[in-house]
């Protein structure tokens, strides 16, 4: 079964309502500190596109884009 991504909302150009702004997805470089919702704090030690490897102490993750549970410290 294949994956159906959803098509962008249009946006007319006599709407009252601005239009969404496209999410910013944050960057993470080798040696950062971040947190996690689940796995908690660690150290970025791979980088890869779209994906960072995060040592996390007891478990090294593989963790893809776009990062909604993680945070740089």
């Amino acid at each position: 079964m294949t994956k159906r991504i959803p098509a962008k909302r249009r946006h007319l150009a006599s709407s009252p309502f601005l239009p969404q702004s496209e999410p910013v997805i944050e960057e993470f470089a080798l040696g950062d500190r971040v947190s996690h919702d689940r796995y908690g704090v660690g150290r970025v030690t791979a980088e890869e596109t779209g994906a960072v490897t995060v040592d996390f102490g007891s478990q090294t993750v593989r963790i893809a884009s776009p990062f909604h549970k993680m945070a740089r410290l």
